[in-house]
């Protein structure tokens, strides 16, 4: 039976997809049971991850299906959310046990869906592999279902071949680099192409078939089916297969394949002897053979789920969402030009009938009262709170401005502080720290930031235009609060112009700014019909999207603006053309009025604080909504700000998880790395044989090289030296007693075995190049654990040596006691060899 091969899982760390997910959710859509639905479907895609990569997974194809159902839900999800705004960072190990079989990194951590896509991708493969492999195969079920996931595992390793590089836009780790899914993918596609093989040789299937089959699977064993068609073709099946036998019998049994070549051997051969009596032609003239392909690799297509259900079915993709944005910026500019058109055309009415003083010059005839219109405009700005309202806005803008500047600085700060640390980290380790520049990363952040930046700065122009205004006017709007009999006083009297009343020019200015008043209304009216036009362009940007593949959001939206506000423009011109006609009539009435009415000091004096309180009063309007609107403005851009400051934070946290995980696994880079050049050990070092008879041996010496100075740490206790002796000791094997600290050591008789002797000044022959020595005890060298190089085992007593100035040891053990450091073996003891 073969030998398949099935390829193990990548293991990625746990993720918290619901806080980024659910934040952009409540961000980007209003509350209300769409958002409500939204947030449910972040739960259940968090759930999801977990079941698919958060526990093992079984062998089985409801497993398989678990991991299907996700990528799909990836794929689905990947346009409807700002992923590389949301900087969620996905860690994956390398599956072949830290990159042991190609090399490489151990894990790698990038803030990127199509990284997540891609390692779910591998699983598949290799979960369908895994599947695969355990199928039986003795059976026609089994070789389907295994054909069929060999297959799939083939498609998924060729698909990451062909994306991965895009996908990552980095180096990604060996396990899904485009050579090894390459790879994989041809081996898997191989062994599918193996079991219909076994499928084709287990039945009668057409030797012509099955020679096709053999060859197109370009497996070794299809040497044995290259020539089957007559006697030639058998005699060199019989040659290949014997080949494939001695060099892959491991792999492939070729027994039963042998066995029927060897048949239709003497077959062939029996009928050409006695029928046929055809010459044999050469191998190289036979017809080449013919493929019979009959897998292939399946195509990657979404959803791979028979049983996939989008989670996010009713959100559009992030094109859509962006398209939108632009279309409702576009309607938005359109809505304000119309809107601000008609305000500004009243703004311009007021204006002219105020410096024309109308139309209280038409009511105060009597030249002592205060003018109907007077006390309306006076009434109107009480009931609005007057000058307390504004001074209250005016007060409130600079905090607002203030907090706005705040979040603007802390969010870029943030920026500068990550950044600052990414350079200092990229100067120590340089080419080591290889990820993206945090200056390059952030550039978009930093341009959206100016942007922001310089609308505060243009904000700061409109306030201080709206004070200076407030300022011009405030005295006459102090006024127009004052009651009734205050307001009186403060006008100058007159003398009264009764003759004017009822004249004919008198009616004509009535009915002209009756007129004006008409077109006013119809002006309010209008402005309400434009602002409530509805304008979805979601069911056309999604067909555009379905049918082309991209959105041309300016030419839809440009046709679809024209269409939904083309008749209130028109209906804005006609307004607008209307006032300007009535008010040079209004003009030209106003001329002959002025004319027929009396003219002193006195008129004009009170006719001058008329047109200021009308004035005032326009200002005061005027200045009130500015300050409200410019109040919206800054707590609408502190939402905004604090979108901004979220965005900030997410990345800055990402690039921090991404440096630690960079550090760590540069530290243990460095750590794997020797800290200093190798070196050669002597050859007598190595050399542990026992000297050759008839020639000294020089005494070999071992030595501890250090590289780096070791910590400071407590001291083992004292090594007891070895016990003193005397020679009638040593003669009779009598333990012998401890020689007292004061007490010199006895003089050794003369022998051709001198005792040893301590290192000389200029090393000897005998000696290797001058390695640092141990600094112990004087004279005397630590031996390695369980290992002594000077343990010859001669069977000589050990010589006590106590060195000019030294000290004698102290006594040895009690007999019977363990000793303290690790003992030689019983049957040796150490010695020096004979010199």
């Amino acid at each position: 039976m073969a030998t398949f091969i099935s390829v193990p899982l990548k293991k990625s760390s746990e993720v918290d997809l619901v806080k980024p997910l659910s934040k952009f959710v409540t961000s980007a859509y209003p509350a209300g049971e769409e958002q409500s639905e939204y947030l449910r479907a972040v739960e259940e895609l968090n759930k999801l991850r977990k079941s698919a990569l958060g526990r093992p997974l079984d062998k089985h194809e409801s497993s398989l299906e678990i991991l299907l159902r996700y990528y799909d839900q990836l794929c689905s999800v990947e346009p409807k959310f700002p992923f590389p705004e949301l900087c969620l960072t996905f860690t994956w190990k390398d599956a072949f046990d830290k990159g042991s079989l190609f090399g490489g990194s151990v894990k790698l951590a990038l803030a990127s869906l199509g990284y997540e896509k891609t390692c779910v991708l591998f699983n598949v493969g290799a979960l369908a592999s895994q599947i695969a492999s355990e199928q039986n195969l003795d059976n026609d079920e089994g070789l389907k279902a295994a054909a069929k996931f060999y297959q799939l595992a083939s498609g998924a390793f060729a698909h990451i071949k062909d994306t991965v590089l895009s996908a990552l836009n980095r180096e990604p780790t060996m396990d899904i680099s485009p050579e090894t899914v390459g790879t994989l993918s041809q081996i898997m596609l191989s062994q599918a192409q193996e079991v219909f093989v076994l499928k084709a040789t287990s039945c009668r299937t057409k030797h012509d078939l099955l020679t096709n089959i053999l060859v197109s699977g370009q497996l070794v064993y299809t040497l044995s089916a290259e020539l089957w068609q007559n006697l030639l073709q058998t005699r060199h099946a019989t040659e290949l297969v014997k080949t494939v036998a001695s060099r892959y019998d491991e792999y492939v049994n070729v027994k039963d394949l042998s066995d029927k070549i060897s048949r239709a051997l003497t077959a062939a051969k029996k009928d050409n002897d006695f029928i046929y009596h055809d010459r044999v032609p050469e191998v190289k003239d036979l017809e080449h053979i013919g493929k019979a392909t009959l897998v292939k690799a399946t195509a990657i297509q979404v959803p791979l789920s028979q049983k996939f259900t989008d989670l996010f079915e009713k959100m559009v993709p992030m094109e859509v969402q962006q398209s939108l944005s632009m279309a409702s910026s576009r309607r938005n500019e359109m809505v304000n030009r119309l809107v601000g058109s008609l305000r500004e055309a009243t703004n311009l009415c007021n204006g002219v009938l105020a410096s024309l003083n109308l139309p209280a010059a038409l009511e105060d005839l009597s030249g002592d009262s205060v003018p109907g219109s007077i006390l309306e405009k006076s009434r109107a700005v009480i009931q609005q709170g007057g000058l307390q309202s504004i001074e209250q806005l005016i007060k409130e803008l600079p905090e607002l401005l203030q907090r706005n500047r705040e979040i603007l600085d802390e969010s870029l700060k943030m920026l500068d502080d990550e950044e600052t640390t990414d350079n200092e980290l990229r100067a120590k380790f340089s080419q080591r720290w290889n990820r993206t520049p945090s200056g390059d990363l952030y550039k978009p952040l930093r341009a959206e930031g100016g942007n922001f930046r310089s609308v505060l700065d243009k904000a700061v122009q409109a306030d201080q235009v709206v004070r200076d205004r407030y300022n011009s006017h405030c005295e006459m709007i102090a006024l127009l609060c004052k009651p009734e009999n205050e307001l009186c006083s403060a006008i100058p009297s007159a003398n009264p112009a009764k003759t004017l009343q009822g004249s004919e020019v008198v009616n004509v200015l009535k009915a002209q700014l009756a007129q004006l008043d008409e077109i006013k209304r119809d002006r309010e009216v209008l402005e309400g019909e434009i602002k409530s036009v509805t304008f979805d362009m979601t069911a056309k940007f999604l067909t555009a999207l379905a049918q082309d593949g991209a959105i041309n959001e300016e030419a839809l939206s440009t046709t679809e603006l024209d269409a939904r506000y083309g008749t209130h423009t028109q209906r804005v011109q006609q307004n607008l053309r209307a006032q300007e006609d009535l008010l040079a009539q209004v003009q030209t009435s106003h001329q002959e009025f002025a004319a027929l009415k009396q003219s002193n000091a006195e008129a004009n004096d009170r006719e001058e604080m008329l047109k200021k309180l009308a004035s005032a009063h326009d200002s005061y309007i005027e200045i009130s909504s500015n300050l409200k609107e410019g109040t919206k403005f800054y707590n609408d851009l502190t939402e905004i700000l604090l979108k901004f400051q979220n965005k900030c934070s997410d990345i800055v946290f990402a690039r921090k998880t991404e440096r630690d995980e960079l550090l760590k696994e540069l530290q243990q880079s460095i750590a794997r790395e020797p800290s200093a050049p190798s070196f050669s050990v002597p050859a007598y070092q190595s050399n542990t044989s026992e000297p050759a008879a008839g020639g000294p041996t020089p005494a070999p010496r071992t030595v501890f090289v250090s590289f780096e100075q070791p910590q400071a740490k407590a001291q083992p206790p004292a090594r007891p030296p070895p016990p003193s002796f005397t020679p009638q000791a040593a003669s009779s094997n009598i333990t012998p007693s401890p020689a007292p600290a004061s007490q010199a050591p006895p003089s050794l008789p003369a022998s051709s075995n001198p005792p040893p002797m301590a290192p000389p000044t200029a090393p000897s022959q005998a000696q290797g190049p001058p390695y640092p020595t141990y600094q112990g005890y004087p004279g005397y060298y630590q031996m390695p654990m369980a290992y002594n190089p000077y343990a010859y085992g001669y069977n000589m007593p050990y010589v006590h040596y106590q060195g000019a100035g030294q000290a004698g040891y102290p006594g040895a053990p009690p007999a019977q006691q363990p000793y303290p450091y690790p003992q030689q073996p019983p049957q040796q003891q150490p010695f020096y060899p004979q010199q």
